[in-house]
This record gives C-alpha cells, sequence and structure tokens, in this order.
C-alpha cells in the first residue's frame, strides 16, 4: 500500500460517533480493512471509463418487465369472505375521528 489514508485517530474518531467499542487491535484490524478498500478504489480510478456509457444497473433489465394487460379482478370471490360489506367494498371500523 502506498500511502495510508485512514489513521487510527480516524477509526477511533468513527467508532466514537457511532457509538462502537472497540479494542485497540479491532481498531488496527479496521484501519488495514479500510485503508485496503480505498486502494481498490483508487485503482478503480485509474480505468479509463470515457467510452462506458452509465448505467442504473448490472443486468439488461433489473425488473423483467411483463406485459400490461387488463385482468378480471377478484371482486365477489374476496367480498364473500369479508366479515362487513358494504355494497362492493369492505366495511372497516372508523379509526380517524
Amino acid at each position: 500500500m502506498a500511502s495510508e489514508k485512514i489513521d487510527l485517530k480516524t477509526v477511533k474518531h468513527v467508532a466514537a460517533l457511532a457509538r462502537i467499542k472497540m479494542s485497540d487491535s479491532e481498531m488496527q484490524e479496521y484501519q488495514t480493512q479500510l485503508n485496503a478498500i480505498l486502494g481498490y478504489v483508487d485503482k478503480l480510478q485509474e480505468l479509463d471509463t470515457t467510452d462506458v456509457p452509465p448505467m442504473a444497473h448490472i443486468g439488461a433489465s433489473a425488473t423483467p418487465m411483463r406485459e400490461d394487460r387488463r385482468r378480471e379482478g377478484l371482486g365477489e370471490k374476496v367480498l364473500n369472505n369479508a366479515p362487513q360489506r358494504e355494497e362492493r367494498f369492505f366495511r372497516v371500523p372508523q379509526v380517524i375521528e
């Protein structure tokens, strides 16, 4: 690693802000891990991405799309099981005065 961006003082400060209690050995371990992560990010920053189009998802589509078509609702099937109903609506106790 060329240089450490996160020193032990910063790890202690962040742990105090997050109210995380850690031993000195845990703080040193987190310091090493955080610096490794930042080193990897620095390595990624070296990549030339000028010809790479921006994208919102790693796949072609995050959610598979289906045809939007009208279907018959549950209607009477559901209303027949309702404890109370009024015409074609569920009747529920009043919750707001």
